[in-house]
């Protein structure tokens, strides 16, 4: 078992580049959500 985690595997560098669309889906729904919290519980509410 040593042998297998003391080889360097070359890690291939993935650019993760997210579009447009998805990030301005992300960012409304974040600002659309709402925690509210009452009497020790968190209630979720989406405002759309």
């Amino acid at each position: 078992m040593a042998k297998l985690y003391s080889k360097k595997n070359p890690q291939k560098q993935l650019n993760l580049n997210p579009k447009e669309e998805t990030v301005n889906f992300l960012l409304n729904y974040s600002k659309a959500l709402s925690v509210i919290n009452c009497n020790k519980m968190k209630f979720e509410a989406l405002l759309n």
